[in-house]
């Protein structure tokens, strides 16, 4: 059996806003200027956080996901994130216990722990308790035997009086106390409608916060007991998830459609495959580059604010999520590469959008002009749309064949009118059942994110398309 070790921790928190982020964000900046490799990672969907990891550890934020990706890739998604790494932090999603709506545990920071076999430090809000906090992590400990809960964080501590009482009734909880954090302004990161402002927005001023939180914890935590700790995680045992290997296991696409003059052009180079980045589309997951690579593809970022055209030779384009309708008038100005974009999926090349990318293609948002790729209209509305969702692709596009079963995820705050086209990309059940998205041409959008680890088929189709459209 191949079994792998890397040193890990789980910052998990009684409920949402008790500090996790701080803490989680604050101990990768810490260890990593300790001279520690730091493999940065978060429990559940969200895009925002693993930007603000990769800022404090110098590397690539990743998400682990047992809703979008199965349980079983949990484990092997991890390993792959944290090769070479002295230590791994993972910072939990909501309270500790909180999994995807109506499936129990599945998907929560325990969950996810579990999986890891990782030890857990949870991070409390004790600014309006002071006894009581041995109940409460009492609770927390002893809930579930499979969770370890191996030390206690004590977040918004109001004075050293405060801390004496919190650490004396947390001795009769039996849980070690690893760190005391007091309230400071400059840690706090500003948020708006879809949560944190994502770092791409506020280099300078997340270079700042990230620093604030690495001091608060390098002075408030014990860091050698973290570590100590963090090396007391025993071997995993499975081997590194690899994009080559997945794909290799992954069913093989439908064989390209001859053209009329003979047998389909198969071309030795790679496909330029030209991702959407910069601040308004910082939603990806890294996987989904990876997989691109190892079918085949030159992946090439471009920012839709500056860039004025495509890179050269690009042959697909895939527009992941962000805030299109915080810079719908920058995205509106750029028309050169708003008609480039159009021109590519005129000629019928592949086209892979989620979410803020739908919103990119539709003929206008919030009244500002879009590529019009799709005829719809999109605008901001105060409802949030969020949660997972099981979905079975409806129509074959450059992404999966009628009948793929994917999960996916919804996050956002605008509405597009009409919600599905002639040819649907998905059918959606839950909340309700329902059609979504759009598939023409080689275009493939959705307000569905997705996690392509999960089905690695649909990279390799994906540059099959761009070989063959």
């Amino acid at each position: 059996m191949v079994t792998s070790s890397v040193p890990r921790l789980v910052v998990a928190a009684p409920s949402s806003g008790s500090g996790k982020t701080t803490v989680a964000t604050g101990l990768m900046a810490a260890f990593a200027a300790r001279g520690l490799a730091v493999s940065p990672h978060k429990v559940g969907p969200d895009y925002i956080d693993p930007g603000y990891h990769a800022l404090a550890s110098g590397r690539v934020g990743r998400n682990l996901d047992a809703y979008l990706c199965g349980p079983e890739l949990v484990a092997p998604l991890f390993l792959h994130g944290a090769r070479g790494c002295d230590i791994a932090v993972v910072e939990g999603v909501m309270g500790m216990f909180d999994g995807a709506a109506g499936e129990g545990e599945l998907a929560s920071t325990a969950h996810v722990a579990k999986l890891l076999r990782a030890p857990v430090v949870l991070v409390v809000d004790a600014s309006s308790q002071s006894r009581s906090v041995a109940a409460l992590v009492h609770g927390f400990a002893s809930w579930d035997p499979e969770v370890r809960v191996g030390g206690v964080i004590l977040n918004k501590v109001a004075s050293d009086r405060h801390e004496a009482l919190l650490r004396e009734a947390l001795e009769s909880a039996g849980v070690p106390v690893f760190g005391v954090l007091r309230r400071v302004a400059q840690v706090d990161t500003p948020s708006r409608h879809l949560g944190l402002v994502p770092v791409a927005e506020r280099r300078a001023e997340a270079v700042d916060a990230v620093a604030a939180m690495a001091e608060q914890v390098r002075a408030g935590c014990d860091l050698d007991g973290l570590v100590s700790l963090a090396r007391g995680a025993g071997a995993l045992p499975c081997a590194a998830w690899d994009a080559a290997e997945a794909l290799a296991f992954s069913p093989p696409p439908p064989l390209p459609v001859p053209s009329p003059g003979g047998s389909a052009l198969w071309t030795p180079h790679r496909q330029v495959i030209a991702i959407a980045g910069g601040p308004a589309f910082t939603f990806s997951y890294a996987e989904h580059a990876e997989l691109l690579t190892a079918a085949g593809a030159e992946v090439v970022p471009f920012d839709p604010l500056r860039d004025e055209r495509l890179p050269d030779g690009t042959a697909g384009l895939v527009i992941g999520g962000g805030f299109p309708e915080v810079y719908a008038a920058e995205l509106s100005a750029n028309e050169p590469l708003r008609k480039a974009v159009s021109a590519l999926a005129e000629t019928g090349a592949p086209v892979a959008a989620e979410c803020a990318g739908l919103l990119y293609l539709c003929r206008e948002l919030d009244g500002q002009p879009m590529c019009g790729v799709l005829d719809a209209s999109a605008r901001m509305e105060e409802r949030l749309t969020l949660g997972y969702r099981d979905a079975v692709a409806v129509s074959d596009s450059s992404l999966a064949v009628a009948g793929t079963r994917m999960r996916g995820h919804e996050f956002h705050r605008t509405v597009v009118e009409p919600g599905a086209g002639d040819a649907a990309a998905w059918g959606v059940r839950v909340p309700r059942r329902r059609l979504e998205g759009f598939v023409q041409r080689g275009v493939h959008a959705s307000y569905l994110h997705t996690h392509w680890a999960s089905q690695p088929g649909v990279a390799r189709r994906f540059v099959e398309r761009c070989r063959t459209s």
